[in-house]
Formats: C-alpha cells, structure tokens, sequence
C-alpha cells in the first residue's frame, strides 16, 4: 500500500465531507498538523466536529476553521486563546462539547483501543455529568464516556518512513499519538522522512499501520502562542 503522497492536496483527496469528525493533534499551536489544516480550509468541507484539545488561536491553526465558518461543533478541553471561538460560543453559532482535558485524552485512546466507553469520577456532580449513566463501584459515584473515532485523524510528525511509522519529539507528542490510532483514516504531516528501517524499532511512538497517509511537511516558522520576554539587566 503506497502510504507518501507529494503534496497535502493529494493526502486529502477523498477523504473530506461536509458533517464528518475531525481529530486534529496539538496542543495550543504546538505540534499542529498546520499544513493539512490549511488544506482543509481550501477545500471548503463545512458543518464540522473537530476533536481537538483546542481550537488553535485567532488566526492560526484551527482558528483559521473557525474564521472560515466551516466548525459547527468543537469537542475540546481548553477553549481560551481564542476570542473568535468564545464568540461564535457565546452568540449560539458553534456548539461545544466541553471534556476535562484527561477525560477527553481518555476518550481518544478508548477509541483507539476499540473501547466503547469507561467509567470515570471526574466531573461527578458538575455540569460534565448531566445526562451521562451514573455508577456506584466501592462507595464511590462514576459516570460514563464513550471511546472517539473520528472519520479522519490528522497528526504532526517529527520523524517517520514510508511505512508511516512515527515518532514525535518532546511536547509536539501530545495528543497526536492517540488520535493517529483512533481514525478511521489517519493523515500524518511529517517533518523529517526517512526510509524503511532507519528507525529504531524500540524509538516508534505510532507503528505505521495506523497510519494510511503520510506528506512532507513545508518548513514553516513554528509560532508561540504568547511570548513574555524581560529586558535584560
């Protein structure tokens, strides 16, 4: 099965819908798969569910989905950063599915795993527990998630093969290796390719049959969310 494709057109071709979920990896702009994101905003699909830890910051990332109107719904755990998102929120027109952020890393693996859903006690009594199957184990109250799989994963490499074998560097691991195993067909951008088994077996942090799609990433500069710098004495 030939996993590269030349260009991030190409990776998406066919595999984008109006009304499909989205998984998309990072953590604020950190290890984003920014590439396929632009492609999926030239491509106009609308009505989305993105599954992402948050929804990028104004004008980049995932911001840029939003910007365009094209996310009718955001599954997500932190939704600061980004003014956009709180107002499209607040005024009705982006609907939210609001998950503690180890609840929704959970939900992601669980999906990967082929796991329907697992009990939890966080968010027992708040808001997060309306309308969610209550279990009592040992004296102590539980509630229900469902496991995630999502129509199309999208991920940021460091490194990968041909095979779409990948590994990640330091904080850019995040969220990406579970949602690399939870879609039904799994996109990864990569910053540095190699051939089949240059990689150490024992350094894969996602094994390639995972992974249906690879494309080189374009060198980009790599932006911090907020900067604080002081003046040197």
């Amino acid at each position: 099965m030939k996993k590269l494709y030349p260009d991030v057109k190409s990776a998406l071709d066919g595999t984008l819908r109006d009304d499909m979920m989205i998984m998309s990896g990072g953590f604020g702009l950190c290890g984003i798969p920014a590439d396929l994101i632009d492609g999926i905003v030239e491509s106009g699909v609308r009505n989305l569910t993105v599954v992402s830890n948050n929804a990028g910051v104004d004008g980049q990332g995932l911001g840029l989905l939003l910007a365009n109107g094209q996310i009718r719904k955001m599954v997500s755990s932190y939704v600061g950063e980004n003014k956009l998102f709180a107002s499209l929120y607040l005024s009705g027109e982006l609907e939210l599915e609001f998950n503690p952020q180890g609840t929704l890393a959970e939900r992601i693996r669980a999906g990967g795993a082929g796991i329907p859903g697992f009990y939890t006690r966080t968010g027992v009594g708040t808001l997060v527990a309306e309308g969610k199957d209550h279990r009592v184990f040992e004296g102590e109250t539980y509630i229900m998630e469902t496991g995630l799989v999502a129509d199309l994963a999208i991920v940021r490499a460091w490194k990968a093969d041909t095979e779409g074998n990948l590994m990640f560097r330091k904080t850019a691991r995040n969220f990406n290796p579970e949602m690399a195993t939870a879609g039904r067909v799994t996109i990864a951008e990569v910053e540095e390719l190699v051939d089949v088994g240059e990689i150490d077996p024992d350094q894969v942090h996602v094994p390639g049959i995972y992974v249906q799609r690879v494309v080189q990433a374009r060198p980009r500069v790599k932006p911090i969310e907020q900067q604080t710098v002081r003046t040197r004495n």
